[in-house]
């Protein structure tokens, strides 16, 4: 074995511990930050596979947004950050059945590809994938722009405090709908 083998080994393993532990945590946020873990590793196999366009990518795209934004929507939604019993489940159906689906691929492949030879075209460049997204895809993407746009507005728009609240009226003062309580808290 090659030092990139045992790289390649150990970066799939630490991918595999955090991916497990994103199942199996109570907490969301340590979920979330173990799904970063998971990711990372991830990214480091790209690029001991000598794909770093792809790892580059996997870091931008998914660490660097997906991430962000499921930490972000989880603290502008107020949801429970401690442990929570919602997500004290029994994991082993889960378990049972993604091992074996994932056992029953990998013994596909094996079998499939065992004495063949696979070729890979040098079609993947960084250039042949800007000029397919920025001739041929523009549309779909800056469609998916502004949706992405729309919803993170929206995600602003409903964290907001003073949802529930009136107009200001003339003096300057603000109509409350809800009442307060004594003392003047809410």
């Amino acid at each position: 074995m090659t030092g990139a083998d045992v790289l390649l080994v150990a970066l799939g393993a630490v991918a595999v511990g955090a991916g497990v532990l994103v199942v199996t945590t109570k907490h969301l946020v340590r979920a979330g930050l173990y799904l970063v873990v998971c990711l990372g590793a991830l990214a480091g196999d790209f690029l001991v596979l000598s794909a770093e366009l792809v790892a580059w990518v996997q870091v931008l795209i998914y660490v660097g947004a997906v991430v962000v934004l499921l930490l972000f929507a989880v603290m502008l939604t107020r949801a429970p950050i401690g442990a929570s019993d919602d997500l004290d489940r029994p994991g082993w159906p889960a378990a049972l059945i993604g091992g074996g689906a994932g056992l029953g691929l990998t013994a596909l492949l094996v079998d499939a590809y065992r004495w063949s030879t696979v070729t890979l075209p040098h079609a993947g460049t960084a250039e042949r994938l800007g000029e397919q997204i920025f001739q041929s895809w523009v549309l779909p993407f800056e469609v998916l722009s502004v949706l992405l746009l729309a919803a993170l507005v929206g995600a602003i728009v409903l964290s907001r405090p003073d949802i529930g609240r009136a107009a200001p009226q003339r003096d300057g003062r603000a109509a409350d709908l809800v009442d307060s309580e004594p003392g003047g808290r809410r």
